[in-house]
């Protein structure tokens, strides 16, 4: 089962990898899907948090990615629904409702394969 973890890490890399890219498409702010707000900073982040999740997927091992990339989610989804850090959230890194509910997805379910697979 160790392969999940590493299974998990690589598939989330590519995903994070393309809406990195898929954000400077998009001329490095505004909206995927009319629904994810997206700037410069927050793609430069996905782009590296992919390309580190596509090496753990190959090479490296998985369980300290999952790890890491569950709290911050579950951290980034909790913050962006206080009143005051959602505003700050907003204005640095363009996170609205959509990405602070899908960073919570995300990261629950990034923390159930650390938890629940084997490392």
């Amino acid at each position: 089962m160790a392969n999940v973890q590493k299974t998990f890490a690589l598939i989330l890399g590519i995903v994070l990898l393309i809406v990195g890219i898929w954000g400077f498409l998009l001329g490095g702010s505004g909206a995927i899907l009319n629904l994810f707000g997206v700037n410069t900073f927050q793609n430069v982040l996905h782009i590296i948090a992919g390309l580190f999740g596509i090496y753990v997927g190959t090479k490296g091992e998985g369980p300290g990615y999952n790890a890491s990339l569950g709290w911050i989610g579950v951290v980034l989804g909790i913050l962006g629904f206080i009143p005051g850090v959602d505003n700050l959230l907003l204005t640095l890194l363009n996170i609205n409702t959509g990405i602070t509910v899908l960073h919570l997805v995300i990261g629950i379910v990034a923390l159930g394969v650390y938890y629940g697979a084997d490392k």
